[in-house]
């Protein structure tokens, strides 16, 4: 007797269909899985059988067991497919007729019969309502995540046995109730507020978190670079609800989700000795890196310099395009990596080459080692350069506290107000993605700042990519200002932010 459950495999961040085909016929007692799965889907034999035992049901012995999931050329990886797996064995050898053409069955079964919580039910649950599926039994943990995407009826199923029992009619899974709409996080604990001093540096975190703009922080050892890129966070808007969706899924996936959903925006912060695979994504089927995890949120690169130049170059598509490209022998994978780049240096390799106070001990050669350890191609995609000098003992010493983040994040949504209204019908969110296209159409200059500009990147010698990252971080400044137009002073502070020269 053969049964058929429909079923998905996560590929990346998105899943593929699969059917799940269970054979049973008499002969001599084995089990094969078949349809290319990785060992933890050949190991399920051993799991089925203590779970089928400790949930009441008999292995069915002198039974020839075949499962197929296709399509065979596709390869499958984790243990989601226990629980069709199981149903489809008991179904067949108890003869029970049940219906799951319009069903998405998944989760993972411990030996004694409990589903476990499985990776990526965000995936699952959106393939499902693209795939005209109705209803989706998925663990109990995983219901209130299953639930984010409207239109499906979702099960929470605690035990194999409790399934069986709803298929049976015995004892009906009553469906998931969303109780409460997406609330995302507003308090952080870090805050602006305790930063003394630095006010140009808060002034270009503002901007950058107002057109989502990435930023370079150079100054030496205890200035503050670390507090200020970790207070960011703080400023930012909160996250929408599609955001919430798309950064949702990736943690999913990632198996790095705590609750329903993710309600703050991302900080990633790797270690300078993170490897290109953690930095990108990696693995068979590849899965989030550091630049996919911070999607929507911040990837803070501390000690810029001391990652190794090969990992910081796959920095270059994310900055330009928002989306990462990994492939691998079993395909081609793509996924979204649209964040602001924080990243932190000394200006030197002892640290105190911009310090008045501590004498640099650097030789030339050293120096210029130092600073060829990142790409001209890659500085140029950063549209914030910030000295962040030692600050003072009297600043230091103040009691009172400074613009607290509440006030600040405030004017950065107002900002990020306009832009909406602005590219409404785009693809867009912020002035950072704009292309040429919409620079042309949204970025215009008066005569005064025509001539401002063009003086600049004939003493500057900005490449035309440079060139529209000023037209882009003028046209936030303006929108900071509640202007229209942008203005020469627009222009003058936007240029403030570039590169110096050694």
């Amino acid at each position: 007797m053969l049964m058929k459950f429909p079923s998905a495999a996560v590929m990346g961040i998105d899943c593929v269909p699969v059917t799940v085909e269970v054979d049973i016929h008499k002969g001599q007692t084995s089990f094969t899985v078949v349809g290319l799965p990785d060992p933890s889907i050949k190991e399920s034999k051993d799991r089925l059988y203590s779970a089928l035992k400790n949930s009441g049901f008999s292995y069915p012995f002198n039974f020839r067991i075949v499962i197929n999931l296709a399509p065979a050329d596709t390869h499958k990886e984790g243990a989601i497919y226990d629980l069709p797996m199981a149903m489809g064995m008991i179904a067949i050898s108890n003869e029970m007729p049940i219906n799951v053409d319009d069903t998405l069955i998944a989760g993972e079964l411990g030996l004694d019969g409990l589903v476990r919580h499985i990776p990526g039910v965000l995936s699952l649950a959106l393939y499902a309502k693209e795939a005209g599926l109705l209803r989706l039994f998925v663990p109990e943990n995983d219901a209130a995540e299953a639930a984010l995407v409207d239109g499906l009826t979702i099960y929470p199923v605690k035990s194999l046995g409790q399934l069986v029992r709803h298929f049976t009619g015995e004892e009906v899974i009553a469906p998931f109730v969303k109780t409460e709409e997406i609330k995302t996080a507003g308090q952080y604990a870090m805050d602006m507020a305790y930063v003394k001093g630095q006010e140009f540096a808060k002034r270009a975190l503002e901007i950058a978190a107002s057109g989502s703009h990435n930023i370079l922080m150079s100054g030496p050892p205890g200035s503050g670079k670390t507090l200020l890129a970790k207070s960011l966070p703080s400023i930012l808007p909160r996250l929408t609800s599609s955001e919430v969706l798309e950064v949702t899924k990736i943690y999913s996936v990632a198996g790095l989700l705590e609750g329903p959903y993710v309600e703050e925006r991302p900080f990633r912060s790797p270690h300078h000795t993170a490897s290109g695979v953690a930095l990108v994504g990696g693995g068979r089927i590849p899965h989030p890196g550091e630049i996919s995890l911070a999607h929507r949120g911040v990837l803070f690169l501390d000690e810029f310099p001391e990652f190794p130049r090969f990992v910081i170059e796959n920095l270059r598509q994310p900055l330009e395009d928002g989306t990462i490209t990994v492939s691998r022998a079993e395909g081609t994978w793509s996924f979204p990596a649209r964040f602001i780049l924080v990243a932190s240096q000394n200006p030197c390799p002892c640290g105190f080459r911009s310090d008045p106070d501590h004498p640099c001990v650097c030789s030339p050669s050293q120096f210029q080692k130092y600073q060829k350890k990142i790409s001209g191609p890659l500085l140029d995609r950063i549209d914030l350069h910030v000295e962040v000098p030692r600050v003072q003992f009297e600043k230091l010493s103040k009691d009172e506290l400074a613009e607290p983040s509440a006030n600040i994040r405030e004017r950065v949504e107002r900002a990020r107000e306009i832009q909406s209204r602005r590219f409404k019908g785009l693809d867009i969110q912020t002035n950072s993605e704009m292309t040429g296209k919409e620079i042309r159409q949204f970025c215009v200059l008066s005569n005064d700042s025509v001539d401002l500009l063009r003086a600049a990147v004939n003493r500057l010698h900005l490449s035309a990519r440079g060139y529209n990252r000023i037209l882009k971080l003028s046209r936030t400044i303006a929108d900071l200002a509640g202007q229209d137009k942008i203005a020469t002073e627009h222009v003058a502070e936007a240029l403030q932010f570039r590169a110096k020269e050694g």
